[in-house]
């Protein structure tokens, strides 16, 4: 009869802990990341209108595109002279990710000055325009415009800003 006791006994436990080893499960995972090229943006070109001639009595515009090509806001105001200084839109290399997308944020307005008179420097364009996509060699160019917004009168100067044109790029 011991024998008997023992053997349940024995048996109630294995088939106890055999049910506990079904109750479980376990899994692993292996984790990782990687690390990707920090994107950076360097200036190579500062963004010029060049030379322009205003009216005594009009207010104009002069618009630049991201090319480097101007004219003139088409409301008068604002002449460009056949000596036309030097013109040139901001150019910008982007860096990072090879064949990674980015997002372009451009100011909305800069304001510039000789002296204490001011001008002020809006509706900034861009190429590439919103979005821009790095080559397999992780770079591309950047170029951007704006319009320049002239007074009637505007005092004769070499107009300048303290602050620079902020243009941010982030990864997508």
């Amino acid at each position: 009869m011991k024998f008997f006791t023992k053997a349940i006994v024995s048996a109630s436990l294995i088939i106890a802990s055999s049910q506990c080893s079904f109750g479980q499960a376990t899994a692993t995972a292996a984790s990782s990341a990687t690390i990707i090229t920090p994107i950076t943006i360097v200036k190579n070109v500062n963004m010029s209108f060049g030379n322009v001639a205003v009216s005594a009595s009009l207010a104009g515009t002069v618009v630049l595109a991201p090319a480097g090509s101007r004219t003139t806001g088409g409301a008068g105001g604002v002449t460009l002279p056949s000596t036309t200084g030097t013109v040139a839109g901001a150019d910008f290399t982007v860096s990072g990710q090879a064949s990674y997308t980015y997002a372009i944020t451009l100011p909305t307005t800069v304001t510039i000055t000789s002296g204490s008179n001011t001008m002020t420097v809006n509706a900034f364009t861009s190429s590439p325009a919103t979005t821009g996509a790095l080559s397999t060699g992780g770079t591309q160019d950047l170029k951007v415009g704006a319009t320049l917004v002239v007074t009637a009168a505007q005092a004769a100067g070499t107009y300048t800003n303290s602050t620079a044109v902020p243009v941010t790029v982030n990864y997508n």
